[in-house]
């Protein structure tokens, strides 16, 4: 059983609430009455406040009141103004889901879940109770396995973007026990590139998903500055460029793409520059000041968010486009056009169904000017390419893995390759699109990314179902959650417990089985504190 991009897919989530730690001291709680039942109606959510410590999100839905978690785990978005539906609410902002009933995140772009509160009715009073420093914080990072030492099974990431990150971490928050390695020829930890073309003044530290701490950790390891050469997967074998290889037994491949450079006069003249890493924006920070003209190739998201941030910083600022008005392709003419409104309201002059024929240097070999395809020279200290990318699969050509004409890889709905125990997925996956009747398309969304990689990590695992023991029952006793594939069921005749299933939580079954071999018996008695009292 996998995990499709299906409409279905998107509310699971292999996962339980966090529970809370009977250790914990009282001060490090805070619960108090937030609003009356009647305050909260069905299908609405609303932000009360918990004493002085922090908001918290109060929904109800199907009778039941729920408290989550009050701003998104993305960029903070309230998400009172968010979007309630089928069990999860959705961010305004950018669409980050979480479920309603554990707070865990569904679908991105973003890490956390939301912490999920205990909800105590009392009269017409609602009283929540909570973690003081999940208030404060609003976020919450899901549980990990552990490295097992006598699990061999390795998995191997190629590619260090929000695709290969959210794989390595959701294998390990769906209990892999095995190796994870993860290998991206970027020289950082997997970061936010989305930010770079906002705000190219940041630090690194400020835009990695993670530190170095989390994943020495979770035992995820990571080799950065690492390019894979080949994949043999006739031995199931990586071949990287530095010489050295490693055996895998699956692969997620999430390498994304490359900017496009110009075939030109002068195209490798310094100061013309793409933006794809950190090294790229910090180059085109440096290059800015209150006296330099900038050239902006291309009016795509990368190049007007490019404009935006520049704009202010520079003299000058211009976009040459191909077509007449921003994002024509995407959001037609009528949009692009109010769009193109507030960049020049901002200052940016843009120069529509045009081109570049050269770019002119001086004596240092530095750019200094650009010449359009009318003839047209604009001076130029620094010229920003925003034409697109390409897809880096390159090294997968003479893999069997198969490749779309323009080098995206085909993957079914689980993200499998035509090759056993290969996924793909982000930017290079021609996978189906459930909007567009499962039509496969490739789309460079950073959210989307994210999805893939939860995704493929789901299915990489291949769950499943365990089972021990023999006899009619008349009672089930459940721990986990059927619907995310990650549960214990007791099953029980007599209040003896007479068989076990289980998925998502080995070796559990294995341990009931010895058990029983030991002349042991399991009765309800057993369960009724912690379920897993017995294993102990």
């Amino acid at each position: 059983m996998g995990c499709s991009l299906s409409k279905n897919s998107q509310v699971l989530q292999i996962s339980e609430s966090k529970k809370e730690s009977t250790n914990m001291s009282d001060d490090e709680y805070v619960d108090d009455v937030v609003c009356k039942v009647s305050d909260v109606q069905e299908n609405d959510m609303k932000a009360f406040d918990l004493q002085d410590v922090g908001k918290v999100l109060v929904i109800r839905q199907n009778g039941k009141l729920s408290a989550l978690g009050a701003k998104c785990t993305h960029y903070g978005a309230p998400l009172q103004n968010g979007v309630l539906g089928d069990g999860r609410v959705r961010c305004q902002w950018h669409g980050a889901c979480f479920n309603i009933t554990t707070g865990d995140i569904e679908d991105f772009p973003g890490l956390e879940s939301l912490p999920c509160y205990q909800v105590q009715i009392e009269g017409d009073n609602v009283k929540v109770r909570a973690r003081r420093s999940e208030v404060q914080t609003n976020k919450r990072t899901k549980s990990m396995s552990k490295k097992h030492p006598n699990n061999n099974e390795h998995y191997v990431i190629i590619g260090g973007g929000p695709s290969g990150a959210i794989c390595a971490e959701t294998l390990r928050q769906e209990g892999f026990q095995g190796k994870i390695t993860l290998i991206t020829k970027d020289s950082y930890l997997p970061y936010d590139r989305i930010k770079l073309s906002k705000a190219m003044d940041v630090d690194i530290e400020s835009l990695q998903l993670r530190d170095n701490m989390f994943y020495s950790q979770n035992d995820i390891g990571v080799h950065l500055e690492k390019e894979v050469q080949k994949i043999d997967v006739e031995h199931k074998l990586i071949k990287t460029t530095d010489g050295t290889s490693m055996n895998y037994d699956r692969v997620y491949i999430a390498t994304g793409s490359t900017p496009r450079t110009i075939n030109l006069p002068g195209a490798k003249l310094a100061n013309v520059v793409v933006l794809r890493n950190y090294n790229d924006a910090s180059l085109i920070n440096s290059l800015l000041g209150s006296d330099k003209h900038v050239v902006i190739l291309g009016s795509s998201f990368i190049g007007m968010e490019a404009a935006a941030y520049c704009s202010g910083k520079a003299e000058k600022v211009t976009v040459i486009s191909k077509t007449s008005v921003p994002f024509q392709e995407v959001l037609g003419n009528a949009v692009g056009a109010a769009i193109l409104k507030l960049f020049m309201e901002k200052g940016v002059n843009f120069i529509g169904n045009s081109g570049l024929s050269t770019c002119i240097g001086n004596a240092e070999d530095k750019l200094s000017e650009v010449e359009l395809d009318d003839g047209t020279k604009l001076k130029a200290d620094v010229c920003i390419l925003g034409i697109g990318g390409t897809l880096n699969t390159e090294f997968l050509r003479d893999s069997g893995i198969t490749l779309t004409g323009h080098g995206a890889v085909t993957v079914n709905e689980y993200l499998q390759t035509n090759v056993p125990n290969i996924f793909a997925g982000g930017d290079i996956a021609n996978a189906p699109i459930w909007s567009h009747d499962n039509i496969k398309g490739s789309i460079g969304h950073y959210g989307l990314a994210q999805y893939h990689g939860k995704i493929a990590a789901m299915n990489m695992m291949n769950k499943g179902f365990r089972y021990c023991g023999y006899g009619h029952f008349d009672d089930v006793i459940i721990r986990g959650n059927v619907e995310d594939l990650v549960f214990a069921a007791y099953y029980i005749k007599n209040d003896q417990v007479i068989s076990i299933c289980a998925c998502g939580m080995d070796p559990i079954v294995s341990k009931y089985a010895e058990y029983v071999a030991q002349g042991n018996k399991l009765y309800r008695k057993d369960l009724q504190k912690d379920p897993l009292e017995w294993t102990k």
